[in-house]
């Protein structure tokens, strides 16, 4: 099993942590601090996956998803918080989304500074700042400031602690990386099936 894990390519481990954090960051729910705890753990074990790129790599996807949903919040308005709402009515429900609402109204850019930090935030951040018109000027800058920090803070915390914790977290951080790969293919599988048309009634069609 070590020898696997030590085989396994650190720029996969980058791609994936990124990719997922990218996806969640625009407003589908996925386990993007799932992944990144347990990235930075299996780092914390092998050598080969360097922290620094971790942390940059999860940055770039966490600040460039909620770019996104920040664009596609503001072109899709409320309709799109619906429609999500009922894609993912437990994760993305009325309740997750006002209290997303309150938080930017409250604390503005400090929510999107700081929001990633709390799991509703770190998802919802983006699309929602887009729907109630946060300048953009705003945005952007509490956003990749935002991202740096939550990566950095949590990549650098996750990486000591594994390293004096000992090699036993390796299990758990390869689970919790297998875990959260089998989460997001399932939950674009769910966005992919939704999306077909429903098949024609057999009766009807007679």
């Amino acid at each position: 099993m070590q020898e696997w894990l030590a085989s396994v390519p650190a720029i996969a481990v980058y791609l994936l942590v990124g990719t997922i954090l990218l996806v969640e960051s625009i407003g589908i729910p996925l386990p993007g601090g799932v992944i990144l705890v347990s990235a930075a753990l299996l780092a914390s074990q092998y050598g080969e996956i360097d922290p620094w790129l971790l942390a940059a790599g999860a940055a770039v996807g966490a600040a460039s998803g909620a770019f996104c949903g920040f664009a596609l919040g503001r072109r899709g308005g409320r309709p799109l918080l619906e429609r999500l709402g009922r894609r993912f009515p437990r994760r993305f429900g009325p309740a997750q989304v006002a209290a997303a609402e309150r938080s930017l109204r409250t604390w503005g850019v400090w929510a999107v500074l700081f929001g990633r930090f709390v799991a509703v935030l770190r998802i919802f951040t983006g699309p929602v700042a887009g729907v109630l018109r946060m300048p953009y000027w705003q945005f952007a800058p509490a956003n990749a400031c935002g991202a740096v920090l939550w990566a950095g803070v949590t990549t650098g915390v996750v990486y000591h602690l594994g390293l004096a914790a000992g090699s036993w977290l390796t299990r758990f951080s390869l689970a919790g990386l297998a875990l959260g790969a089998l989460l997001a293919c399932c939950a674009v599988w769910s966005v992919r099936r939704r999306r077909r048309p429903p098949a024609p009634d057999a009766a009807s069609a007679d």
